[in-house]
C-alpha cells in the first residue's frame, strides 16, 4: 500500500528533504487507489498546508505534540504496557517478525515506532498491510481521538490508517472518554513524572537505593530485547 508508506513519512520527524519531495507524496496519493476519495483529498490538504509553514515551526510542534507525554506517543507499546517490564519480550517479537520477513533494522528507533511499523507494513502485501493495521487499530483511534481533541490536523492521518484497517472502530466514539483524560503534557504533569522517576541516593557512600534499582531494571526492561508481537499487545490492550 503506497498510502501507508506517505503516511509513515508524515508522521516520521519532519525534515527539509519532505518539504522539498513534498509535490511527489502528493503525486503517489493521487495514484493510491486503495484510499478513499475523502481521505486522500484530506491528506494532500494536510501535505499542502503543513509545507507552507516554516520548517522550524512544524518540527517545534511535532515534538511538542508527540514527544511530551505518552498520550500522544507514537510508540505503540507505550499505549499497551507503559513503563511496565512487559514490554521487554514484545520488542524482540516483533523485531523476530521483521527479520523473518528478510527485514534489518537499521534506523536509531525503536521498532513498535509507528512510522517504522507502517513502513514494515507497506512493504507486503495488501492483505499483511490490512492485518497489521487492524492489530493496533483501536491504538490509532485512540490516537486519532486524542489529536481531534487537541485540534491537530495530525487527527485526518490516523482517520485514514483505521479506514485502510478496514477495522470497525470509531475514534468519534472515544471522544467522551478521552474528554475526561487529564492532559499529561503540561508543565505541571511533565514535572510530577520527573519528581517521580528520578534518581535518588542514599549517604554520603553514593550507593545506589533500591528505588534507583528498581528505575534501572525498568529501564532495562523497557529497551531490553524482549517484546510480545503487536497482535497480542493490542489484543491484550483491547481486553482491559
Amino acid at each position: 500500500m503506497i498510502a501507508l508508506r506517505v503516511i509513515a513519512r508524515l508522521l516520521d520527524y519532519p525534515d527539509r528533504a519532505l518539504f522539498d519531495n513534498h509535490r511527489e507524496l502528493i503525486a503517489a496519493l493521487a495514484s493510491a487507489s486503495e484510499l478513499e476519495t475523502r481521505h486522500c483529498a484530506r491528506l494532500i490538504a494536510f501535505i499542502n498546508t503543513f509545507c507552507a509553514r516554516p520548517l522550524l515551526d512544524v518540527q517545534a510542534e511535532y515534538c511538542e505534540l508527540f514527544d511530551r507525554g505518552r498520550a500522544t506517543s507514537l510508540l505503540l507499546f507505550e499505549h499497551v504496557h507503559g513503563e511496565s517490564r512487559d514490554r521487554g519480550q514484545a520488542m524482540v517479537d516483533l523485531l523476530n517478525q521483521y527479520r523473518e520477513d528478510g527485514l534489518e533494522l537499521d534506523s536509531k528507533e525503536l521498532p513498535d515506532f509507528l512510522p517504522l511499523y507502517l513502513e514494515y507494513l507497506s512493504s507486503g502485501s495488501a492483505d499483511r498491510a490490512r492485518g497489521g493495521l487492524q492489530d493496533i487499530a483501536p491504538i490509532l483511534a485512540l490516537l486519532a481521538a486524542r489529536l481531534q481533541q487537541r485540534q491537530s490536523p495530525y487527527a485526518g492521518l490516523f482517520d485514514a490508517l483505521v479506514s485502510l484497517s478496514g477495522a470497525e472502530v470509531d475514534a468519534a466514539s472515544l471522544q467522551p472518554q478521552v474528554a475526561k483524560e487529564a492532559r499529561d503534557d503540561t508543565p505541571a504533569a511533565l514535572d510530577a513524572v520527573w519528581e517521580e522517576e528520578q534518581v535518588k541516593f542514599l549517604g554520603e557512600q553514593g550507593c545506589a537505593s533500591a528505588q534507583q534499582a528498581a528505575h534501572q531494571r525498568r529501564f532495562a526492561g523497557a529497551v531490553a530485547p524482549q517484546y510480545l508481537d503487536v497482535a497480542q499487545a493490542t489484543t491484550r490492550s483491547t481486553g482491559n
